[in-house]
């Protein structure tokens, strides 16, 4: 009976619980987290005394509102508390360096091994968002950010980028429960429990500094879970419903980095799950001369050295049918790095920045892939 009950509560707790940033750490070239971790601001850990997750959760729009399906143009990014930048005892901001990789975890809490206790969500339990920007401001609101801050930083005010778009679910995490998508997983990924995640295993959205962030400063992050519910399922929302999470977060950048933009080493297979990037999610992250184009229906990145003048590694990924195919090529720099599989032509000059968007920056000039149009230092055929 005691048994039974258990589980009963543990149902019910699943299906109350809502998910933050509980961690963020720097990825080593060799995928594995090192230094000293980070947290958001005003955390609140789980084992301080009190803590409930409405100490840490910022759901949008908030039950208390009279139209819960309405996001206002005044709603806040950030919940009261992590307003201002400022860190709680035993919670310090991450350090990191310009280009680093960085984790940030946060928990299932059943939303992806128990989809069938929230009718009506996206398949992939919503989409979450990483913008990053060094003007931050107090009472920043949701709208002037989430989905108008874009990849090349300039949408919106152009305050802030887009840094990372993922599903909410990264393909590994979760918590044990007794439903058959945990069970698969455990078997898959088996983690030995610790003091931090205990017997689960954490999702993960990995991102990387932009390498223009400025030393001694501080950087923040807003990450966003944009977790819908669809029109015509719930009957209690016959037109839908808009949820919404977010955290707020700063990043102490320091020094040189010494994540994978600077070193060689690639990743390690069958490291440890406690303490290991996301494969696919790590390789996707590149280095300062990385070129990232995209089309309507795929997505194809160039690595370019510039030291040796060469492009190599040219990745192509469709996906509408989520395959992916590598291209070996090496070209000169000065010339047209074709990608077929995804019916993207980009000429490449002398590389100032990168972003995984419709957009790369050539010698400080844009080139818009989709409408084929160019400026003064690149071309698109």
């Amino acid at each position: 009976m005691l048994l039974q009950t258990t589980a009963v509560l543990f149902f019910i707790a699943s299906s109350n619980a809502h998910s933050w940033v509980e961690q963020l750490s720097v990825i080593a070239p060799n995928g594995t987290f090192t230094g000293t971790p980070g947290y958001a601001r005003g955390n609140y850990l789980r084992t301080a005394v009190g803590f409930s997750d409405t100490t840490m959760t910022y759901l949008i729009p908030p039950n208390t509102q009279a139209n819960t399906t309405v996001i206002y143009p005044t709603t806040k990014m950030c919940k009261d508390t992590q307003q201002d930048q400022t860190q709680t005892s035993g919670s310090p901001r991450l350090e990191a360096s310009a280009g680093d990789a960085i984790a940030l975890r946060y928990q299932e809490n059943g939303h992806v091994t128990l989809p069938w206790n929230q009718p009506g969500k996206p398949p992939n339990r919503g989409t979450v968002y990483v913008y990053g920007t060094t003007e931050p401001k107090v009472g920043e609101t949701l709208l002037d950010v989430h989905g108008v801050w874009n990849w090349d930083g300039t949408g919106g005010d152009g305050r802030g980028v887009l840094l990372s778009e993922q599903s909410f679910d990264d393909g590994r995490c979760y918590q044990i429960n007794t439903g058959n998508i945990s069970e698969a997983r455990q078997e898959k990924y088996p983690h030995q429990a610790n003091q931090l995640m205990g017997a689960d295993l954490w999702c993960q959205q990995d991102v990387q500094l932009p390498n223009t962030a400025p030393s001694g400063k501080l950087y923040t992050l807003y990450w966003v879970w944009d977790w819908p519910t669809l029109p015509d399922i719930d009957p209690t929302y016959p037109d839908g419903k808009k949820e919404v999470y977010t955290t707020c977060m700063d990043i102490d950048v320091v020094g040189k980095s010494t994540s994978r933009v600077q070193e060689t080493d690639s990743y390690v297979e069958d490291q440890s799950l406690d303490s290991a990037a996301i494969p696919s999610e790590f390789n996707d992250l590149t280095n300062e001369d990385a070129v990232t184009v995209a089309d309507s229906s795929s997505t194809a990145s160039a690595v370019v050295n510039e030291n040796t003048g060469s492009a190599s590694t040219l990745k192509s990924t469709t996906q509408t049918a989520q395959t992916t195919q590598i291209i070996q090529t090496t070209q000169s720099t000065q010339s047209t790095v074709s990608a077929n599989a995804a019916t993207v032509t980009v000429t490449v000059g002398a590389v100032t920045a990168w972003r995984t968007v419709t957009k790369v920056e050539i010698q400080k000039h844009t080139v818009t892939i989709n409408s084929c149009q160019s400026t003064a230092g690149g071309s698109v055929d």
